[in-house]
């Protein structure tokens, strides 16, 4: 069916129809809901008084109800029982149940040299990295509670970004400074800020540049297309991005840009009346099928073993090494990272609210926007998107979870339905067959800087609170994390400690901060 009947189909929602589907979203809201709506609240309405916002809210939640999702609902259909099976997640796994599924009688080592818990983005760059660095008889052993890419590396957007722009990191990360760093002045604060953004900017550049080598030396076959990003921008944002564009530019990272609606159109398909940004460099991918040819590259040497379905119950300090529990017996380290993400206060208790696990979803299924480019990233004001060969992804945004709700595989109908009818907003109408529904969680931290580093001082490490940007620290942020344990120094170290140390948020009055540089 093409855009024109959808549209002559949307019109033709009557008041039963509307009254059906304002019932379901009703009956249908759950704990995420109510969170996403505080989330939502504050983003949209926080600058009015308390009274005002939630009448606002209230407004806009009952057109939601009444009118848009009803009619969003005339261009969707939803299979009797969706699965929560991520798309990334449909192929089978090569390395699921590894390495029983292969060896039944096979036994958990007792000692290693370094424990890697998480086989994600992190765990598999890191067994990576080690495979490629380590001599035979230092062993790195992988966890993971589930099979390879099960969690956030399996339940993503699936793009290989550029991390976060020049401008958000700046200013993310000075509002904390003004928190934490009263010792200084706000103009030596925003001096701070800009260098924490240079560094970050430098370590995910590099960590781009990594991928797309990594990729094309080994052959990797993960679907990796560099075909960019589009991130839309609405009236009041406009200002903003212009700035972002000026700073990015001015400081030597011209990958983030801003482009025209015509542009905007041709490249994704996407009608907006303003202009929007534009990453270049960023790309899309397969990002299960990474981790998996990660691991698959990693386990061939002997100094890199995998072991799946084997949960982490508590990590114990024993002399100079650590005592790693799980459900198939100790191992003893010298070394443990910690490749976990949201996950990680679970087990680093004093970990809470230094990583924070906010709920993001998604769903996918067969037909989309006709006009929807494949291949680049999409992102709307309240949703994102992306389409892949027949099918099409898209999902939005959450907010906070507990600890203990990390990783939980909970969608609510209600947000896929809304980012459905923000995608109907930017592309018109169209016919969609939604078979997949999942969510997962993403680490933040206070600043939105990620800690790549040492929790101790030790042996114990962290690569964690990438606030949805994984795929540009985790490669890099492996390399160099490997690197620091095997005691190599020939390359560069793109996370050096005074930015990115754990010490950062859990400890600041005692943090060795980085000299402020002259402007």
């Amino acid at each position: 069916m093409n855009n024109g009947q959808a549209q002559d189909h949307s019109d033709k929602v009557n008041f039963w129809h509307r009254l059906r589907e304002a019932a379901r979203a009703i009956i249908n809201l759950r704990r995420p809901d109510f969170r996403a709506a505080g989330t939502f609240v504050a983003m949209q309405y926080g600058h009015l008084p308390l009274p005002l916002k939630w009448l606002r809210f209230l407004g806009w939640a009952w057109r939601q109800v009444w009118r848009t999702i009803p009619e969003v609902m005339g261009h969707l259909s939803i299979s009797g029982k969706v699965s929560r099976t991520p798309m990334w997640l449909i192929d089978s796994n090569p390395l699921a149940n590894h390495p029983w599924q292969g060896n039944a009688e096979a036994q958990l080592p007792r000692e290693a040299d370094t424990v890697v818990i998480g086989a994600g983005f992190t765990g598999g760059a890191l067994a990576y990295q080690w495979s490629k660095r380590a001599p035979d008889d230092r062993l790195m052993v992988v966890l993971d509670m589930d099979d390879p890419a099960s969690g956030s590396s399996g339940r993503n957007e699936g793009l290989v970004v550029m991390g976060r722009y020049f401008k958000q990191v700046r200013d993310t990360v000075l509002a904390q400074l003004l928190r934490t760093r009263r010792d200084v002045s706000k103009g030596q604060n925003e001096q701070l800020a800009y260098q924490f953004a240079d560094r970050y900017c430098h370590a995910a550049y590099h960590n781009a540049e990594l991928i797309r080598q990594t990729i094309e030396t080994e052959g990797f076959d993960c679907g990796y297309s560099r075909s960019g990003w589009v991130q839309a921008q609405d009236t009041g944002q406009q200002q903003a991005l212009r700035d972002s564009v000026q700073i990015a530019g001015d400081s030597g990272f011209e990958d983030w840009s801003s482009i025209h609606p015509d542009k905007v159109r041709q490249y994704t398909g996407m009608r907006v009346q303003h202009d929007a940004g534009y990453s270049r460099g960023a790309a899309s991918w397969h990002p299960a099928k990474w981790v998996w040819c990660l691991l698959t590259t990693a386990i061939r040497r002997s100094c890199v073993q995998l072991y799946t379905r084997t949960k982490v119950s508590k990590v114990d300090e024993q002399g100079t090494g650590y005592v790693i529990h799980t459900d198939r017996g100790p191992i003893t380290a010298n070394h443990i990272v910690y490749a976990t993400e949201s996950y990680t206060p679970n087990l680093q208790k004093d970990l809470h609210d230094v990583i924070e696990p906010r709920q993001e979803q998604a769903a996918s299924g067969d037909g989309g926007p006709a006009d929807m480019k494949p291949h680049i990233g999409i992102s709307g004001l309240w949703f994102f998107a992306g389409r892949y060969g027949p099918r099409v992804l898209f999902g939005s945004g959450g907010s906070r979870v507990p600890d203990h709700e990390a990783g939980r595989n909970q969608p609510s109908r209600f947000l896929t339905k809304f980012a459905a009818s923000e995608m109907k907003r930017s592309y018109g109408p169209y016919r969609l067959h939604i078979t997949h529904e999942w969510s997962g969680t993403v680490g933040y931290t206070p600043d939105e800087y990620p800690i790549v580093g040492s929790i101790d001082g030790k042996g114990k490490y962290v690569i964690a609170g990438m606030c949805g940007s994984g795929s540009s620290v985790s490669f890099n942020g492996g390399r160099c994390i490997a690197n620091r344990i095997l005691a190599l120094t020939d390359e560069a170290d793109d996370y050096p400690p005074a930015y990115f140390a754990p010490s950062r948020l859990m400890a600041p009055d005692r943090h060795q901060w980085p000299q402020i540089e002259s402007n």
